[in-house]
């Protein structure tokens, strides 16, 4: 991981093209798919935790970024233990619940494998700068400039959608509107909110179309979308960890096929 760029924001991992982070997510994820068995959940863990070491991430920030799905996860995995299908011993019913050998497996088994996906996506995600997201797209995936600057464009809205929500909520606690009722007011808060982006957006596209954006000729970018030793160890690492993990489980002999 020493290759990858220099640092940004405190861990190297921010300065990674997001269309490498996003290649290198989607091969580990396709692995962990193909089987449900807490071996091979347990080494991705693992090796993920590692590799968020590696590329920056520690502490402190590593654990704020991934709080809610290490709160999901063990639900999760309780729901499926209580409520999971019947096999082997069994240990305590009540009811609906009927926790036995087998539903241990597959809580287990589901709360890691839950870890396993949903850490490197939320990490990735949170480290991704939607304009470099959008380069990566249009340059390296050669998607259609029209549509990654069009959905660039509604990305950099929501923040302003959240600071018109809570304008509209003021200005009517101000006027003594919907005082009561909480149901009416967001209703109508809601109803207001959507005037507001209609006209915001019918703005932007006018905007975006005066200066040029939809034109149908080959664009030209600002900034260049790099791609290179950085993003190949990327890829290479969702790879290789996704294969070590389907190779630790079949060599073990927990490897549970999902499609049979």
């Amino acid at each position: 991981m020493s290759l990858l760029m220099t640092r940004r924001g405190g861990a190297r991992i921010f300065s990674v093209n997001p269309v490498a982070k996003i290649a290198g997510l989607a091969v580990l994820t396709g692995c962990l798919l193909l089987t449900l068995d807490w071996v091979s959940a347990t080494v991705a863990v693992a090796g993920e935790l590692v590799l968020f070491v590696a590329a920056g991430l520690r502490g402190r920030t590593l654990w704020r970024r991934t709080l809610p799905v290490w709160v999901a996860a063990p639900l999760a995995g309780l729901t499926m233990t209580l409520y999971g299908r019947a096999s082997g011993a069994s240990y305590f019913q009540l009811g609906f619940v009927h926790v036995t050998e087998g539903s241990v497996a597959i809580g287990v088994a589901t709360l890691l494998r839950l870890l396993a996906i949903a850490l490197p996506a939320v990490v990735l995600f949170a480290t991704m700068d939607p304009t470099d997201l959008a380069d990566g797209l249009a340059q390296r995936v050669r998607l259609p400039s029209r549509f990654v600057l069009g959905a660039l464009a509604g990305l950099r809205l929501v923040g302003l959608f959240v600071a018109d929500w809570h304008s509209l909520e003021l200005a009517r606690r101000a006027r003594g509107v919907a005082d009561t009722g909480r149901i009416r007011r967001l209703l109508g808060q809601s109803l207001a909110l959507l005037v507001l982006a209609v006209r915001r957006g019918t703005k932007l596209a006018t905007a975006m179309e005066a200066r040029g954006f939809d034109s149908p000729g080959e664009r030209t970018w600002a900034r260049t979308s790099p791609f290179g030793r950085a993003e190949i160890v990327t890829i290479a690492c969702g790879v290789v960890l996704g294969g070590a993990c389907l190779a630790v489980a079949l060599a073990l002999g927990t490897w549970n096929f999902i499609f049979t």
